[in-house]
């Protein structure tokens, strides 16, 4: 059940950051449930000083997570068109 929440909560994440940063006509469901659930590790890791918690579900964590999907679709958009859109 646990792998089955993290694609759910991934793709949602995923989907909220494109539609942040605008580039959700590029990516399919597959690279957003990809940049959620990386993004999700790198806000984790920017927010926690560097250690990874089994932290559960809250707002603050959703939060976390959907802040580090834009920085992950920020620098991929960065290294892309040498720009942030």
């Amino acid at each position: 059940m646990g792998i089955i929440l993290w694609l759910i909560i991934g793709g949602v994440i995923g989907w909220l950051a494109s539609m942040i940063m605008r580039t959700d006509a590029q990516q399919g469901i597959f690279l957003n449930i990809v940049v959620g659930i990386i993004g999700a590790f790198l806000g984790g890791l920017i927010f926690s000083g560097g250690s990874i918690n089994n932290a559960p579900l809250t707002i603050y964590s959703f939060l976390v997570s959907l802040l580090g999907a834009v920085i992950l679709l920020a620098i991929v958009n960065l290294a892309r068109r040498g720009r942030v859109r």
